[in-house]
């Protein structure tokens, strides 16, 4: 998300929970190292990935990338240089990595979103924003509808890069470099469950060699809720040869 003025959102008891649920869970799990910092959440589990599945992962976004996005009101396509890849969550090896990301933190699988693969290559970046939705932004009455806003980011590094691709946090102070199969989450609220500034971060650039990662974002609900609720509305108007608008 870009950086604005706009306040991104007040507190929730559901997100204040879900944090307080996931990071009971992630600090009993002894795979998981919280990493020091006092104005963010954020975990590692150094070899979540074995090389044969990062081997694959790196596969599959090489053969699917297209430019990444940005979803904000005022962003500049300058700010994210990189190439993405949309992964098919319910196609076979895909499935197993995002529903393995979920039960790590102990989040039902539909609260995330579809997992994403990103690649950069030597010079590429992903300048400083946040993960959460500016509530006070145009795009969030249709983010509010598919699932709310995002609580927790887990991503996993495919690959070592010769130098640069480092994850960092400039008010967190950390700074986390890629290392072949290791997992990074942080809890983007705070522990009242608004969404906490001090997540801000940064893709750094890449100065040598090629940098993969596959992030999974969660929700404070079900995601995709809308569309879900819409295709059960058609197909229950479809058993009465009703239209969905008709149905009551």
């Amino acid at each position: 998300m870009a950086l604005t003025t706009l306040p991104p959102g007040g507190p929730s008891a559901a997100r204040a929970a879900i944090g307080a649920a996931v990071a009971a869970k992630l600090d009993a799990d002894p795979r998981m190292q919280r990493l020091p910092s006092d104005q963010i959440a954020a975990w590692r589990c150094l070899d979540f990935l074995d090389h044969p599945w990062c081997d694959w992962l790196i596969q599959v976004i090489d053969s699917n990338r297209r430019p990444s996005s940005l979803l904000s009101d005022r962003g500049d396509p300058n700010n994210r240089t990189s190439e993405s890849c949309d992964m098919d969550r319910f196609a076979d090896g895909i499935r197993q990595v995002d529903e393995s990301i979920a039960a790590l933190l102990g989040i039902a699988p539909e609260y995330g979103e579809t997992m994403q693969g990103q690649r950069y290559a030597p010079g590429q970046l992903f300048r400083t924003h946040h993960d959460y939705f500016h509530e006070g932004e145009s795009y969030w009455p249709r983010m509010r509808e598919n699932g709310g806003q995002r609580t927790f980011t887990a991503m996993v590094y495919l690959n070592a890069v010769e130098e640069g691709g480092a994850t960092w946090f400039p008010q967190g102070g950390l700074r986390v470099a890629p290392r072949r199969g290791m997992l990074l989450a942080w809890d983007n609220m705070n522990p009242d469950g608004s969404p906490n500034t001090a997540t801000l971060h940064e893709g750094m650039a890449v100065v040598e060699g090629t940098k993969y990662v596959v992030t999974k974002w969660f929700r404070e609900e079900p995601w995709g809720r809308a569309a879900r609720a819409a295709a059960e509305a058609a197909a229950a108007a479809a058993s009465t040869g009703a239209p969905a608008s008709a149905k009551r």
